[in-house]
């Protein structure tokens, strides 16, 4: 029996992209090689091509290592390489003399998909190649930028930047080199890599981590973002969309743009982004009523990083997208969305949304914000998105109705008044019943005090209250200060059956409400219980 042992083959980037399309495929990382911090390792690789070409002299450039799967070769370990050479093979297409005898097309076979722009970038390269004159103008990435076909949020991709920077390296090294396309696809040998395709020795992507570990490792959230976007394709959920219209698109572009302006921590949002849609899925799984979402929401409290596309509906998708479209037109526009009403511990130190995103607050350690802080962060966003125009007055009215459901908990006997919402089952309680109330939220007292029968139970003698309060405020609007007056309190936390009760009032018969004893209880009340200490334990016996 003859021993066949698989040794791969020697090939050119030449020969390699006339046999297979090349794919970046989008679990690899950008082109790292064209940074700014990269420069070293860069030209060094440049002067070695450099050297080889002048020299006419052949250099091995390692193993190239892919999966060949239906003739697309998508390359697990060599990307940085592949994508120099591709650049460089571009470049020479330039200094070509006669384009009509080189196949300028061809190149169209190497693509990125790690980013929707990237790929792009990549085929409209191709397919507009500078004339040399324009290269002796200025640096090369300058007339890429500024022309036509080029769009400006495409210097946002760190891929294309890394590029950019890399073909103003090339012109400037091999402007002088006389017949470079020729001398790159004539010498097979010259440039030359040995490639191995992993299915012939017994190998698949799952080598790919310990292939990959030489380079930088990719974030949780550029993980997901990948097997996202492919989830996404698989469903055709956007199969009708225009390309600068999709999630792929815009997640690389407007949307960390407004990210990165607002919400950057050590020169990265990656972290924030994965907790912004893993909030949004736990949300999700409360709305969509799936069969594990008790499960599934305690896993996303315990590490935002466990987000899978699995976790969205299309109609959770469409919603996601929704609150990257929200947030990026409150952010744009400068919407201001402070409470000026007290939120005791959950009071943000910047915004709702900071709490989601940057995680830092009391519950940091534990690398996810509080349940309370996501159904408040949800409560926000339904006003955002339903109210046919922002009115700060009534977002003000809505998030204080939630407060006080949210803040509601009894005293305990050794003092302590313990959040309401401390598992998955309270959060999905809360959720559904915010989303119920949400169809009222452009004007939570009207609708509170007209609405009738009621789907959600949970938290009813809280919202009973909240209906209570907003007929006394409707009926009456001179009502209406010494009510917030009189739920801020410290003591009292949102919850006033306590003063209603002093009164003798008649729940049954809203003109039963005396507002001049009202006053008088909440003055008492104000001046000795301004918070949970002034209860001394003789009163509490």
């Amino acid at each position: 029996m003859t021993d066949y042992r698989y040794k791969g083959k020697i090939l050119s980037f030449w020969q390699l992209i006339n046999l297979y399309t090349v794919e970046i495929p989008i679990i690899q990382r950008d082109y790292a090689q064209g940074r700014e911090d990269k420069k070293e390792i860069r030209l060094n690789f440049l002067n070695a091509l450099y050297k080889s070409i002048d020299d006419e002299k052949s250099i091995q450039l390692d193993f190239i290592y892919g999966s060949n799967v239906e003739n697309i070769f998508q390359p697990l370990d060599g990307q940085q390489r592949l994508t120099t050479l591709f650049l460089l093979h571009w470049y020479a297409a330039i200094k070509a003399n006669n384009k009509d005898e080189i196949d300028i097309q061809i190149l169209n076979k190497f693509s990125y998909e790690t980013r929707i722009t990237s790929r792009d970038f990549c085929k409209a390269l191709v397919n507009n190649i500078p004339s040399l004159k324009d290269i002796e103008k200025e640096e090369l990435s300058h007339i890429i930028i500024d022309s036509s076909w080029f769009y400006l949020s495409w210097k946002k991709d760190p891929t294309i930047d890394s590029m950019l920077r890399t073909i103003d390296d090339i012109n400037k090294k091999f402007h002088d080199t006389d017949n470079l396309w020729e001398k790159l696809v004539s010498n097979d040998k010259l440039i030359c890599f040995y490639f191995v395709e992993l299915e012939h020795i017994g190998l698949t992507d799952d080598l790919y981590i310990k292939m990959n570990a030489r380079g930088k490792l990719l974030s949780p959230f550029e993980n997901f973002k990948a097997i996202f976007q492919k989830y996404m394709n698989d469903q055709k959920w956007e199969q009708d969309k225009k390309a600068t219209e999709t999630f792929a698109f815009k997640i690389d572009t407007e949307w960390t743009d407004y990210f990165w302006n607002s919400f950057k921590k050590d020169n990265s949002i990656d972290d924030a982004l994965i907790r912004f849609i893993s909030t949004v899925a736990m949300i999700r799984q409360s709305i969509d009523k799936t069969d594990d979402r008790i499960s599934i929401i305690t896993k996303l409290q315990d590490n935002p990083n466990t987000v899978r596309p699995e976790n969205f509906s299309r109609s959770g998708f469409n919603y996601l997208i929704d609150c990257f479209e929200i947030y990026k037109k409150i952010i744009t526009e400068k919407n201001k969305l402070d409470l000026n009403f007290p939120m005791w511990r959950h009071n943000p130190k910047t915004s709702i949304i900071s709490e989601i995103v940057f995680e830092d607050n009391i519950f940091s350690q534990i690398n996810s914000a509080s349940y309370t802080q996501k159904v408040l962060f949800y409560a926000q966003t339904e006003y955002l998105l339903k109210a046919n125009e922002f009115n700060f007055d009534q977002f003000q009215n809505w998030m204080r109705v939630i407060r006080n459901i949210v803040s509601r908990g009894n005293i305990e006997k050794s003092g302590k008044r313990p959040d309401i919402i401390r598992s998955p089952q309270t959060f999905d309680g809360v959720i559904n019943l915010i989303s119920e109330l949400s169809k009222g939220c452009e004007n939570i007292y009207d609708y509170l005090s007209s609405k009738g029968k009621r789907t959600s139970s949970f938290a009813k003698d809280q919202v009973d209250e909240e209906i209570i309060k907003a007929k006394l405020i409707t009926n009456d609007i001179n009502n209406k200060q010494v009510i917030f007056e009189t739920e801020d309190n410290d003591l009292l936390m949102g919850r006033i059956d306590f003063v209603l009760h002093c009164i003798d009032f008649d729940y049954d018969k809203i003109e039963t409400f005396d507002l001049e004893k009202f006053k008088k209880i909440q003055k008492a009340i104000s001046k000795n219980f301004q918070k949970d200490s002034d209860v001394s334990n003789e009163l509490r016996r």
